[in-house]
């Protein structure tokens, strides 16, 4: 597949509102508020930024400037009926970009994301605490002890809400995943009928073959193992992804002068290796998420604590600048990677992607 380069930012915004269309009892149908995250995913001309190295800041600069209007309002004020949904349409229509998907995360657990074709992607967060071991891995493997984890799943669901005032609700999706909670929660996954071997793929298969039936549009089910590693499953393909930060300095050669960013500075950022496999029927899993840290490490060391200006063939140190090179450094030791993610700041970087594309994970 032909690569494709999205750049990402996002932005807070703080606001009150209702949402009167809901039963009069329901928590959101009373006056509250939100600390919101507006996020936009898009590819950018060539020339569009103010430099070379300047996207991320150009486009965030773009993205506050259009939800001005909403921070520290009252969104009823200006969106009729201000769900998530109806805020991201509201965000798209008055913003002059070609958008690849934008979206409002309105709690740590919940958002809307819509793509260019005005497709929604809702989704909700879940956590559980159980334990679990990997019968299968070999002697010694530190996944063969019985440990536990905080487990977090999300449930993302499709919907076409053009036309409508809103479309699932997110306290639906938790009546639905409640009797899951209660069967994953506290207990030792292994002991579990179709968990024997509870690795994050056969936790994800789990929990779509015992939901998609019950909601006819689920498109995704996310388990995380720890926040920095998971696995997307759809029904059919499993997606992992591995999370690394490292903490470098860089400088943007190209930024006018007198630009501070045109000095050595710095920044702690995030980087996620998204990999697709085969899964391995004994295993379990596609990649083991130990080897994606082991083949990344080599890499790794030349990031962390360095200035990354100082990279061969990465001079100017743009976050997609990196990138670049860190996708020419694992062609031949990873060909499982599809994508590869970095972020110069929490949801603000670029996204190098030459593989199906997998759901947004939260900021």
């Amino acid at each position: 597949m032909k690569e494709q380069v999205f750049y990402q930012t996002t932005v807070p915004f703080e606001a009150a509102r209702k949402v009167d269309i809901l039963p009069s009892d329901h928590p959101a149908a009373r006056l509250h508020g939100h600390t919101f995250q507006a996020k936009l995913r898009t590819s950018l001309p060539t020339d569009w930024a103010s430099f070379q190295g300047g996207e991320i800041d150009d486009l965030e600069e773009l993205l506050s400037k259009t939800t001005r209007p909403l921070d520290y309002a009252y969104l009823n004020d200006v969106v009729t009926i201000p769900t998530d949904e109806n805020l991201v349409r509201w965000i798209r229509e008055n913003i002059d970009l070609n958008i690849e998907s934008i979206g409002v995360q309105s709690t740590q657990n919940q958002g809307v994301d819509i793509d260019h074709e005005g497709h929604a992607h809702l989704w909700r967060r879940f956590q559980f605490e159980a334990a679990h071991c990997l019968p299968n891995v070999p002697e010694g493997h530190q996944c063969g002890r019985m440990h536990g984890h905080s487990f977090e799943v999300i449930l993302h669901v499709e919907q076409s809400i053009e036309g409508s005032d809103m479309g699932v609700d997110y306290d639906w999706l938790g009546a639905i995943w409640q009797p899951i909670h209660d069967q994953l929660d506290h207990i030792c996954l292994n002991d579990i009928p179709g968990l024997e071997n509870p690795t994050s793929e056969m936790i994800a298969k789990w929990i779509w073959e015992k939901l998609h039936n019950r909601i006819s549009n689920l498109s995704w089910v996310s388990v995380y193992e720890t926040v920095t590693a998971g696995c997307h499953y759809n029904g059919g393909d499993y997606r992992i992804w591995k999370e690394q930060r490292f903490e470098a300095a860089t400088m943007l050669r190209y930024a006018p002068a007198n630009d501070p960013r045109q000095r050595l500075h710095g920044h702690s950022y995030v980087s996620r290796l998204h990999l697709t496999s085969p899964l391995d029927e004994v295993m379990g899993w596609t990649v083991d998420y130990g080897d994606v840290k082991s083949v990344f490490a080599p890499i790794y060391k030349q990031l962390d604590h360095h200035d990354l200006s100082q990279l061969q063939e990465a001079e100017n140190s743009d976050v997609l600048t990196v990138a670049n090179w860190v996708r020419s450094s694992l062609s031949n030791v990873m060909p499982q990677l599809d994508r590869f993610d970095l972020y110069q700041k929490p949801g603000c970087g670029c996204i190098l992607n030459w593989g199906a594309m997998a759901p947004a994970l939260p900021v």
